[in-house]
């Protein structure tokens, strides 16, 4: 079985999967909809869940820097809600605070152009929020 990381933001869905060892994390790419249609997000998540042999979804939680829940982190709650009634998955949420700028400073670090860039940023923030998890658990 595997895990499953997502990265929610407003039109863009960053997922990655963990091995079946559940220590390594690889981003898996990126599922758009419509601004802040999530149930467009979990329907076109729907196919990757039924492909992939999940046992436990990573939900990243955007905390604010103090560690307060603001408004994305709510949307953020309501959509694990969503994830849990539609896949009867485990959903499990971890702190994301600065996963995308890290994700920008790898692929900036490896010259990557800004369109790259771009394309890539919310998988590999998925990417991150999954590994912290996996280096977590141990």
């Amino acid at each position: 079985m595997k895990y499953l990381g997502l990265d929610l933001g407003t039109r863009t869905l960053g997922v990655s999967i963990s091995d079946m060892t559940k220590t390594i994390a690889t981003a898996y790419g990126t599922i758009h909809f419509e601004d802040s249609n999530y149930d467009e997000a979990i329907s076109k998540l729907s196919s990757i869940v039924q492909k992939e042999p999940i046992e436990k979804i990573v939900l990243g939680f955007p905390k604010n820097m103090n560690g307060t829940v603001g408004p994305r982190a709510l949307v953020t709650l309501d959509f694990k809600k969503k994830l849990e009634d539609t896949f009867n998955i485990p959903v499990e949420m971890q702190d994301e605070r600065l996963s995308t700028k890290e994700a920008s400073g790898y692929m900036i670090a490896a010259d990557m152009s800004r369109k790259k860039r771009k394309q890539k940023i919310d998988s590999l923030a998925a990417n991150i929020i999954l590994q912290t998890y996996l280096d977590r658990k141990d």
